[in-house]
Protein backbone atom coordinates (compact mmCIF):
# COMPACT_ATOMS: atom_id res chain seq x y z
CA UNK A 1 0.00 0.00 0.00
CA UNK A 2 1.35 3.38 -0.93
CA UNK A 3 2.14 6.58 1.87
CA UNK A 4 -0.65 8.64 2.32
CA UNK A 5 -1.00 12.74 2.44
CA UNK A 6 -2.59 15.12 4.87
CA UNK A 7 -3.91 16.93 2.10
CA UNK A 8 -6.88 16.75 -0.08
CA UNK A 9 -10.67 17.48 -0.83
CA UNK A 10 -13.45 15.60 -1.54
CA UNK A 11 -17.32 16.97 -2.45
CA UNK A 12 -20.63 14.19 -2.94
CA UNK A 13 -23.61 16.00 -4.18
CA UNK A 14 -27.51 14.02 -3.65
CA UNK A 15 -30.75 14.64 -4.12
CA UNK A 16 -33.89 12.96 -1.94
CA UNK A 17 -36.96 13.43 -0.64
CA UNK A 18 -37.35 16.99 -1.74
CA UNK A 19 -33.80 17.93 -0.71
CA UNK A 20 -31.03 18.56 -2.16
CA UNK A 21 -27.46 18.33 0.00
CA UNK A 22 -23.69 18.72 -0.50
CA UNK A 23 -20.66 17.19 1.46
CA UNK A 24 -17.68 18.53 1.57
CA UNK A 25 -14.82 17.17 3.13
CA UNK A 26 -11.13 18.32 3.11
CA UNK A 27 -7.59 18.51 5.39
CA UNK A 28 -4.58 20.03 5.35
CA UNK A 29 -1.36 19.03 7.84
CA UNK A 30 -1.82 19.00 11.66
CA UNK A 31 0.60 17.12 14.30
CA UNK A 32 -2.45 15.01 15.53
CA UNK A 33 -6.01 14.47 13.87
CA UNK A 34 -8.33 17.38 14.63
CA UNK A 35 -11.93 16.84 12.89
CA UNK A 36 -13.86 19.88 12.91
CA UNK A 37 -17.77 19.53 11.79
CA UNK A 38 -20.40 22.24 10.09
CA UNK A 39 -23.54 21.04 10.12
CA UNK A 40 -27.14 23.29 9.63
CA UNK A 41 -29.21 23.44 12.39
CA UNK A 42 -31.49 20.71 13.57
CA UNK A 43 -28.71 17.89 12.34
CA UNK A 44 -26.55 18.13 15.15
CA UNK A 45 -27.48 14.03 15.78
CA UNK A 46 -25.09 13.53 12.36
CA UNK A 47 -22.32 14.86 14.26
CA UNK A 48 -21.11 11.33 16.61
CA UNK A 49 -21.80 9.28 13.47
CA UNK A 50 -19.74 11.53 11.44
CA UNK A 51 -16.98 12.19 13.15
CA UNK A 52 -16.90 8.09 14.13
CA UNK A 53 -16.75 7.43 10.24
CA UNK A 54 -13.43 9.97 9.80
CA UNK A 55 -11.39 8.82 12.54
CA UNK A 56 -11.52 5.05 10.91
CA UNK A 57 -10.53 6.31 8.02
CA UNK A 58 -7.78 8.96 9.24
CA UNK A 59 -4.45 9.17 11.64
CA UNK A 60 -3.68 12.76 11.12
CA UNK A 61 -4.20 16.04 9.79
CA UNK A 62 -7.37 18.54 10.53
CA UNK A 63 -10.09 17.25 8.57
CA UNK A 64 -13.26 19.75 8.28
CA UNK A 65 -16.70 18.51 6.99
CA UNK A 66 -19.56 20.59 6.09
CA UNK A 67 -23.15 19.77 4.98
CA UNK A 68 -25.08 22.40 2.91
CA UNK A 69 -28.39 21.24 3.05
CA UNK A 70 -31.57 22.94 1.26
CA UNK A 71 -35.11 21.94 0.67
CA UNK A 72 -36.69 22.01 -2.98
CA UNK A 73 -39.51 24.60 -4.33
CA UNK A 74 -42.77 23.02 -3.27
CA UNK A 75 -41.54 20.94 -0.46
CA UNK A 76 -42.33 23.86 1.89
CA UNK A 77 -44.97 23.69 4.13
CA UNK A 78 -47.46 26.51 5.53
CA UNK A 79 -48.69 26.13 9.08
CA UNK A 80 -50.75 28.68 10.77
CA UNK A 81 -49.97 29.53 14.43
CA UNK A 82 -53.34 29.37 15.83
CA UNK A 83 -52.93 30.46 19.15
CA UNK A 84 -50.94 33.60 18.36
CA UNK A 85 -53.92 34.34 15.93
CA UNK A 86 -56.19 34.40 18.61
CA UNK A 87 -54.19 36.36 21.20
CA UNK A 88 -53.69 39.15 17.86
CA UNK A 89 -57.76 39.09 17.54
CA UNK A 90 -58.16 39.94 21.14
CA UNK A 91 -55.76 42.32 21.44
CA UNK A 92 -56.78 43.93 17.83
CA UNK A 93 -60.32 43.82 18.93
CA UNK A 94 -59.94 45.74 23.03
CA UNK A 95 -57.61 47.98 20.51
CA UNK A 96 -60.90 48.64 18.68
CA UNK A 97 -62.65 49.66 21.46
CA UNK A 98 -60.06 51.85 23.10
CA UNK A 99 -59.61 54.31 20.07
CA UNK A 100 -62.86 53.76 18.21
CA UNK A 101 -61.43 52.35 14.95
CA UNK A 102 -61.98 49.09 13.00
CA UNK A 103 -60.09 46.21 14.05
CA UNK A 104 -57.49 44.79 11.70
CA UNK A 105 -58.86 42.60 8.87
CA UNK A 106 -57.39 39.00 8.29
CA UNK A 107 -54.86 40.01 5.82
CA UNK A 108 -53.28 42.22 8.24
CA UNK A 109 -53.17 39.80 10.62
CA UNK A 110 -51.70 36.96 8.50
CA UNK A 111 -48.91 39.84 7.49
CA UNK A 112 -47.48 40.08 11.17
CA UNK A 113 -44.38 37.80 11.86
CA UNK A 114 -44.67 34.49 13.41
CA UNK A 115 -48.74 33.83 12.69
CA UNK A 116 -47.70 32.10 9.37
CA UNK A 117 -44.61 29.60 9.87
CA UNK A 118 -43.17 28.03 6.99
CA UNK A 119 -41.75 24.43 7.85
CA UNK A 120 -38.48 23.20 5.69
CA UNK A 121 -40.18 19.77 5.34
CA UNK A 122 -38.36 18.45 8.44
CA UNK A 123 -39.67 14.96 9.39
CA UNK A 124 -42.47 14.57 11.49
CA UNK A 125 -41.25 11.08 13.10
CA UNK A 126 -38.85 8.93 13.97
CA UNK A 127 -39.13 6.96 10.87
CA UNK A 128 -38.96 9.62 8.96
CA UNK A 129 -35.50 11.36 10.55
CA UNK A 130 -33.92 8.03 10.14
CA UNK A 131 -34.40 7.96 6.67
CA UNK A 132 -32.99 11.08 6.02
CA UNK A 133 -30.48 10.31 8.57
CA UNK A 134 -29.41 7.38 6.80
CA UNK A 135 -29.06 9.05 3.26
CA UNK A 136 -26.93 11.91 4.77
CA UNK A 137 -24.69 9.90 5.63
CA UNK A 138 -24.23 7.62 3.37
CA UNK A 139 -23.42 10.35 1.46
CA UNK A 140 -20.88 11.37 4.12
CA UNK A 141 -19.81 7.91 3.03
CA UNK A 142 -19.07 8.86 -0.24
CA UNK A 143 -17.43 12.12 0.89
CA UNK A 144 -14.78 10.58 3.25
CA UNK A 145 -13.88 7.71 0.86
CA UNK A 146 -13.23 10.40 -1.68
CA UNK A 147 -11.26 12.52 0.50
CA UNK A 148 -9.48 9.21 1.10
CA UNK A 149 -8.64 8.06 -2.07
CA UNK A 150 -7.41 11.82 -2.90
CA UNK A 151 -5.01 11.54 -0.08
CA UNK A 152 -3.72 8.98 -1.56
CA UNK A 153 -2.88 9.66 -4.80
CA UNK A 154 -1.20 13.18 -3.04
CA UNK A 155 0.48 10.34 -1.18
CA UNK A 156 2.03 8.51 -4.50
CA UNK A 157 3.48 11.46 -5.49
CA UNK A 158 4.96 12.01 -2.44
CA UNK A 159 6.42 8.78 -2.49
CA UNK A 160 8.30 9.31 -5.76
CA UNK A 161 9.63 13.01 -4.77
CA UNK A 162 10.82 11.11 -0.99
CA UNK A 163 12.12 8.08 -2.57
CA UNK A 164 14.25 10.55 -5.14
CA UNK A 165 15.59 12.69 -2.10
CA UNK A 166 16.59 9.69 -0.35
CA UNK A 167 18.25 8.55 -3.79
CA UNK A 168 20.10 11.72 -3.85
CA UNK A 169 21.29 11.61 -0.14
CA UNK A 170 22.75 8.37 -0.77
CA UNK A 171 24.69 9.46 -3.76
CA UNK A 172 25.70 12.51 -1.85
CA UNK A 173 26.72 10.59 0.89
CA UNK A 174 29.08 7.77 -1.52
CA UNK A 175 30.31 11.08 -2.82
CA UNK A 176 31.83 11.84 0.16
CA UNK A 177 32.97 8.43 1.21
CA UNK A 178 34.55 8.24 -2.31
CA UNK A 179 36.65 11.48 -1.59
CA UNK A 180 40.14 11.89 -2.54
CA UNK A 181 40.61 13.92 0.75
CA UNK A 182 39.46 11.10 2.91
CA UNK A 183 42.80 8.39 1.68
CA UNK A 184 45.19 7.66 3.84
CA UNK A 185 48.22 9.12 1.70
CA UNK A 186 46.26 12.77 1.30
CA UNK A 187 45.59 12.51 5.17
CA UNK A 188 49.09 12.17 5.74
CA UNK A 189 49.92 14.88 3.50
CA UNK A 190 47.93 17.18 5.12
CA UNK A 191 49.68 15.96 8.96
CA UNK A 192 53.00 16.74 7.50
CA UNK A 193 51.98 20.36 5.87
CA UNK A 194 50.21 20.82 9.77
CA UNK A 195 53.11 19.82 11.45
CA UNK A 196 55.25 21.64 9.34
CA UNK A 197 53.83 25.21 9.62
CA UNK A 198 53.74 24.97 13.21
CA UNK A 199 57.50 24.06 13.70
CA UNK A 200 58.17 27.11 11.25
CA UNK A 201 56.33 29.43 13.68
CA UNK A 202 57.03 28.29 17.04
CA UNK A 203 60.59 27.50 19.28
CA UNK A 204 60.74 24.95 21.49
CA UNK A 205 57.76 22.49 20.78
CA UNK A 206 58.26 18.79 21.09
CA UNK A 207 58.33 17.63 17.64
CA UNK A 208 56.92 13.81 18.73
CA UNK A 209 53.91 15.81 21.25
CA UNK A 210 53.32 17.95 17.83
CA UNK A 211 53.22 14.97 16.34
CA UNK A 212 50.79 12.96 18.77
CA UNK A 213 48.36 16.22 18.48
CA UNK A 214 48.14 16.04 15.24
CA UNK A 215 47.01 12.73 15.15
CA UNK A 216 44.67 13.13 17.37
CA UNK A 217 43.36 16.07 15.76
CA UNK A 218 43.10 13.97 12.15
CA UNK A 219 41.18 11.32 14.30
CA UNK A 220 38.61 14.03 15.27
CA UNK A 221 38.12 15.40 11.75
CA UNK A 222 37.21 11.28 10.67
CA UNK A 223 33.55 11.53 9.57
CA UNK A 224 33.32 7.49 9.15
CA UNK A 225 30.96 7.27 11.64
CA UNK A 226 28.55 10.01 10.35
CA UNK A 227 28.67 8.44 7.72
CA UNK A 228 27.93 4.72 8.64
CA UNK A 229 25.17 6.23 10.52
CA UNK A 230 23.66 8.20 7.19
CA UNK A 231 23.94 4.94 5.32
CA UNK A 232 21.89 3.00 8.37
CA UNK A 233 19.25 6.05 8.55
CA UNK A 234 19.04 5.46 4.82
CA UNK A 235 17.90 2.05 5.00
CA UNK A 236 15.69 2.94 7.20
CA UNK A 237 14.01 5.71 4.92
CA UNK A 238 13.98 3.08 2.49
CA UNK A 239 11.99 0.73 4.49
CA UNK A 240 9.25 2.63 5.94
CA UNK A 241 8.51 3.87 2.14
CA UNK A 242 8.28 0.62 1.73
CA UNK A 243 6.12 -0.46 4.27
CA UNK A 244 3.83 2.84 3.77
CA UNK A 245 -0.09 2.71 5.17
CA UNK A 246 0.70 -0.22 6.26
CA UNK A 247 2.32 0.73 9.23
CA UNK A 248 0.42 1.48 12.65
CA UNK A 249 -1.89 4.69 12.85
CA UNK A 250 -0.29 7.56 11.26
CA UNK A 251 3.60 6.15 12.07
CA UNK A 252 4.55 6.39 8.88
CA UNK A 253 5.15 10.45 9.00
CA UNK A 254 6.40 10.25 12.58
CA UNK A 255 9.27 7.80 11.76
CA UNK A 256 9.75 9.86 8.52
CA UNK A 257 9.88 13.31 10.41
CA UNK A 258 12.14 11.20 12.95
CA UNK A 259 14.76 10.20 10.67
CA UNK A 260 14.61 13.73 8.72
CA UNK A 261 16.06 15.31 12.03
CA UNK A 262 18.49 12.53 12.59
CA UNK A 263 19.80 12.90 8.64
CA UNK A 264 20.01 16.82 9.68
CA UNK A 265 22.22 15.93 12.81
CA UNK A 266 24.79 13.42 10.95
CA UNK A 267 24.85 16.22 8.07
CA UNK A 268 25.64 19.03 10.40
CA UNK A 269 28.37 17.00 11.96
CA UNK A 270 30.20 16.29 8.90
CA UNK A 271 30.22 19.56 7.84
CA UNK A 272 31.63 20.63 11.02
CA UNK A 273 34.29 18.22 11.18
CA UNK A 274 34.91 18.54 6.94
CA UNK A 275 39.14 19.14 6.52
CA UNK A 276 38.93 20.24 2.96
CA UNK A 277 36.53 21.93 0.60
CA UNK A 278 34.69 19.06 -1.55
CA UNK A 279 33.62 16.93 1.80
CA UNK A 280 32.52 20.68 3.18
CA UNK A 281 30.78 21.08 -0.41
CA UNK A 282 29.13 17.86 -0.28
CA UNK A 283 28.06 18.37 3.20
CA UNK A 284 26.14 21.51 2.01
CA UNK A 285 24.85 20.06 -0.79
CA UNK A 286 23.47 16.97 1.67
CA UNK A 287 21.50 19.62 4.61
CA UNK A 288 20.16 20.96 1.25
CA UNK A 289 18.35 17.95 0.12
CA UNK A 290 17.85 16.95 3.53
CA UNK A 291 15.67 20.39 4.59
CA UNK A 292 13.70 19.40 0.98
CA UNK A 293 13.21 15.62 2.28
CA UNK A 294 11.91 17.18 5.73
CA UNK A 295 9.59 19.87 4.31
CA UNK A 296 7.70 17.17 2.08
CA UNK A 297 7.74 14.72 4.72
CA UNK A 298 5.52 16.96 6.84
CA UNK A 299 2.64 16.38 4.22
CA UNK A 300 2.70 12.55 5.15
CA UNK A 301 0.50 10.90 7.50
Amino acid sequence: MAISSMTGFARVDGADEGMTWAWEARSVNGRGLDVRMRLPPGLDSLEPSAREAALKRFARGNVSISLALERQAGAAAVRLNEALLRDLIRASKRAAELVGGPAPDAASLLAIKGVLETSEGAPDNAEQRGSRDATLLSGLTSALDGLQSARRAEGDRLLAILSDHVAQIEALVRAVRASPSRSADAIRMRLREMTARILESADGLDPDRLHQEAVIAATRADVEEELARLEAHIEAARDILAVGAAAANGGVGRKLDFLAQEFNREANTLCSKANSVDVTRLGLSLKTVIDQFREQVQNVE
